[in-house]
């Protein structure tokens, strides 16, 4: 089926394509651009519907995160970066609103142009667009940026780079980019691109930057200090340029944002405790509802908030790397899911408290829908019914487990498995035709004791099964180095994923990516289906077929036994200090996905 849906699929897509490149469609300047339909903010606002334009400016907050860091340079492959850097330090010619699924306002831009089929986009610079160093962003920096960071920055930029047709200088602050792909997102993601300083790296190798190497940007925020792999300390820039716009009202209110790290959450939990921390993000909600008694909640030092959100569950858990054997069996994988006793597992690291993760795009409208696969969904998957993983078309559903700590019933289907697929138990080892054992390593952070006690229970299931597993708890830098390498068989995995999937689907499961050192595609997935469902998602015409690809994918991954799901994070637990506020109006995205601490402010 696979050839004749490409066969097939190659004339429409070749007219489509003729249409794209040739059309001279006119535009016209607008102050923002949307996936789908118009930008819901008029020209004319005054400040983001959820940010406080009358919010204070000063005070500090200082913020934990585990592990390292080696570098300050977030945009090459090299290295391991505070992840917060990008978001505070560095912008691009458009910003996000957090209150829409996929909508941007201009930034660095005063202004964006896109003809109806959005072969090209336009951008306008603002002429008060400054570094932080005071010098002008530039058309040369723009494209600089885009050219460097799409040939030598890290992966991810990759794929954008390889779409783009040209890039022209259309005026003094005005440059065009056309696009070689019919994909309605790559404007937006042009608009994303991280701008740089062309000047900072003249007759330098970008790619080979070192600690002391410090991107210049034009953010709020700039690098004021730091101990390489213990802190990092942001200070707000007192001449930003862009203060007095209207997307940036209410926002970057702290004068100092400051980055501890540690080498476990838990010690960093008592960190936070002591006072060490002024912010803490809080995963499990057991001990959001049990250890939350230290003197500083007490006596008011310390405040809990739950902030609602609407944004997709993402899927967190532990992936199977399906490059290497067993794992690219499914069978062997849907055994492995049987052994994970679930409400077992759940009730003894949360208390049960947190549901399961059901699918990558549950808790949105992008979800797949239980049973079988119907209208446009079905339609889409329709041409690779005989290359799918069982229960892509039927619909599948992990398995329910037991609140036994044996789980006799889910063990013994995945015997049955495990036979199918050629592994019987001989002297009360797992082994194959050829007499080789069922073993496996789990890599690990170290430091990451939720995982390390998630495998303690989940051992002896898979002891009585006759598999061997080891488990691997490595620094950062290994750690880093081995999932670039691809060199795990079962690692922790986590997944964000937004309202508005898009080009990054190809980065996460694209089959392009099975192969690329670097890449985020970590359990080898190579399914013609799921590209096709991506390729379905950003050539959509509109709203409803967007929809139905979205749930397609879902199908396609779930349904893959591709990673072992653990539990949903529920609305966003932060416990902060008290005089860190935030406004009443809250978000789609929640707290999560840059939006700490962009709207926050200090009060005494």
């Amino acid at each position: 089926m696979r050839p004749l849906f490409f066969h097939a699929l190659r004339p429409a897509r070749a007219v489509l394509g003729l249409v794209f490149l040739a059309s001279a469609a006119t535009a016209d300047p607008s102050h923002g651009i949307a996936m789908y339909g118009a930008p819901a903010l008029p020209p004319d606002f005054v400040a983001l519907p959820y940010a406080n334009p009358n919010a204070p400016k000063g005070g500090r907050l200082i913020e934990g995160n585990t592990g390292g860091f080696d570098s300050l340079n977030p945009f090459i492959r090299k290295g391991t970066v505070p992840w917060q850097l990008r978001f505070l330090a560095y912008e691009s010619l458009m910003a996000r609103s957090m209150d829409e699924p996929f909508t941007l306002y201009g930034l660095l831009a005063e202004s964006v142009e896109v003809p109806p089929d959005r072969s090209w986009v336009e951008f306008t610079l603002r002429p008060q667009a400054r570094f932080s160093d005071g010098s002008p962003v530039t058309i040369e920096d723009v494209i600089w940026s885009y050219e460097t960071l799409g040939s030598g920055g890290h992966p991810r930029y990759l794929g954008f780079h390889q779409k783009v047709a040209s890039i022209t200088q259309t005026g003094p602050r005005s440059l065009k980019i056309a696009f070689n792909t019919p994909d309605r997102e790559l404007a937006l993601i042009a608009g994303m691109r991280p701008i740089l300083k062309k000047a900072q790296w003249q007759d330098r190798d970008f790619a080979a930057t070192t600690i002391h190497d410090i991107p210049i940007g034009s953010a709020p925020y700039v690098v004021s200090s730091y101990e390489q792999g213990r802190h990092v300390t942001l200070t707000r820039n007192p001449d930003y340029w862009g203060k007095d716009l209207p997307i940036q009202r209410g926002l970057n209110n702290l004068d100092e944002i400051r980055l501890e790290f540690f080498g476990d959450d838990s010690v960093m939990f008592e960190g936070f405790k002591s006072g060490l921390l002024t912010i803490y993000r809080e995963g499990n909600a057991d001990t959001w509802a049990t250890q939350y008694d230290f003197p500083a909640i007490r006596d008011g030092r310390v405040v809990k908030s739950e902030i609602a959100h609407q944004r997709p569950t993402g899927m967190s858990g532990y992936v199977m790397n399906t490059r290497r054997a067993p794992f690219d069996d499914w069978r062997v994988r849907q055994a492995m899911l049987l052994a994970f006793n679930f409400p077992y597992i759940n009730d003894t690291i949360t208390g049960g408290l947190q549901a399961r993760i059901g699918s990558y795009f549950a808790n949105s409208e992008l979800g797949l829908r239980p049973g079988p696969a119907t209208g446009r969904v079905a339609d889409l998957l329709a041409p690779f019914a005989d290359s799918l993983i069982p229960g892509t078309l039927e619909g599948y559903a992990l398995p329910e487990g037991d609140v036994s700590p044996r789980n006799r019933k889910d063990l013994r289907k995945a015997v049955k498995l495990l036979e199918q697929a050629g592994w019987i138990v001989q002297n009360g080892k797992l082994v194959n035709a050829a007499g080789q054992p069922f073993t496996f390593e789990v890599l690990l952070r170290q430091g990451d004791g939720t995982s390390q006690s998630v495998f303690d229970i989940y051992r002896p299931a898979l002891e009585r099964l006759g598999i061997d597993m080891t488990i691997s708890a490595v620094d950062n830098a290994q750690f880093a180095a081995r999932e670039a390498a691809f060199d795990f068989d079962m690692m922790p995995f986590r997944r964000d994923l937004s309202l508005s999937p898009g080009n990054e689907q190809w980065l996460y499961w694209g089959s392009a990516g099975v192969d690329q050192p670097g890449g985020r595609n970590l359990m080898g997935m190579a399914s013609p289906a799921a590209d096709a469902m991506i390729d379905a998602m950003l050539t959509a015409s509109d709203h409803d077929d967007f929809i139905a690809a979205a749930r397609a994918l879902d199908r396609v991954l779930l349904a893959g036994r591709y990673v072992i799901p653990i539990w949903s994070f529920g609305p966003d637990r932060i416990a902060h200090a008290k005089e860190l506020k935030y406004p009443d109006r809250v978000p789609i995205y929640g707290a999560r996905n840059g939006w700490i601490p962009d709207v926050w402010w200090y009060e005494e």
